[in-house]
């Protein structure tokens, strides 16, 4: 098998960027954490102690994944489009009222049209002009809410019982069933942010790209750009932002589970790099808790914040 040459232009500048959006949207979900409780945002779950809750999302991610598969099969793509354009219209609208509301006390209806008008905004560029730094820009805002909200409503135990499940669900998905290069597919043909993409080149365009990743792959032909799954951002995430908001004094053990994170990140390019998808999150998911492991023990000499549901 013959060795790819890597280029320091090509792939090391990409693979470093893409960091930076790791490092940008978890810096960002913390910095939201403190606003959104000033804003009176409620977690997504009652008993952050509950199994039941990661049930819950466990569920509700098998669910989507296989109604989206169904609807590309059977029906037309453009049902998906509708669904997750809703989807991110309304979070871009959660993630952005309150913390409008935030800085305009007293003009509560001000803040609702302006963020209303935001994700209007988006949501026509999303449709109209679906570049991949709009695409990008969706990412950071959809993701920087998701992992601010789930950090606020699940324990850190429970965060690592999930990361764990769903590191071995897109090993499964990616590497035997296959089905989530097929989601991959769908979404990428549909120009829809649930992607996160960095361009191997300068003058890149996502609208441009007509060939879908089966078809490169088939050809073993070579991307013009990485293409990093939102959920393998916001899953480890999650759990930094859990640490920072449940333990007292937690950033610093939250800074060093997103370095860990970055680790595990660092581990994944070097098989992306050879040119086949791979399951990001494995290496991200258990980066992040290895981080979160060694940092607690090595700072204070035991593992702080879990508490055992039993």
């Amino acid at each position: 098998m013959m060795t790819k040459d890597i280029s320091w232009k090509r792939d090391v500048l990409p693979i470093m960027f893409a960091g930076l959006l790791f490092i940008l949207i978890h810096s960002l979900a913390l910095l939201t954490i403190e606003p959104f409780q000033e804003a009176g945002v409620e977690p997504a779950f009652e008993n952050p102690d509950d199994p039941v809750n990661i049930l819950y999302i466990f569920a509700i991610i098998i669910i989507f994944t296989i109604l989206i598969l169904l609807i590309a099969k059977f029906w037309k793509k453009q049902m998906i489009q509708i669904i997750i354009l809703g989807a991110i219209g309304y979070t871009t609208f959660f993630v952005l009222y309150p913390l409008i509301a935030l800085v305009m006390p007293g003009f509560s209806m001000i803040a609702l049209l302006l963020s209303l008008c935001a994700a209007g905004v988006l949501l026509v560029l999303l449709v109209k002009f679906p570049e991949w730094y709009v695409i990008d820009l969706c990412g950071i805002i959809v993701g920087t809410g998701a992992i601010a909200i789930f950090g606020m409503s699940l324990s850190i135990f429970l965060v690592i019982v999930l990361l764990i499940a769903l590191a071995l669900y897109d090993a499964i998905s990616v590497y035997k069933t296959k089905h989530m290069i097929d989601l991959a597919d769908t979404v990428m043909d549909l120009k829809l942010p649930v992607l996160l993409v960095i361009p191997k080149k300068r003058h890149y365009s996502l609208i441009e790209e007509t060939q879908s990743l089966k078809a490169q792959l088939e050809e073993e032909k070579e991307r013009e750009a990485f293409f990093i799954g939102l959920g393998d951002v916001v899953m480890p995430g999650i759990l930094v932002a859990t640490v920072y908001y449940s333990l007292n004094q937690g950033l610093l053990l939250a800074l060093s589970t997103m370095i860990g994170t970055l680790a595990g990140f660092a581990l994944l390019m070097t098989f992306v790099l050879k040119g086949k998808p791979q399951a990001g999150l494995p290496a991200l998911c258990g980066g992040a808790i290895l981080g979160y492991l060694l940092s607690s023990y090595l700072l204070y000499g035991t593992i702080v914040g879990i508490n055992l549901p039993f």
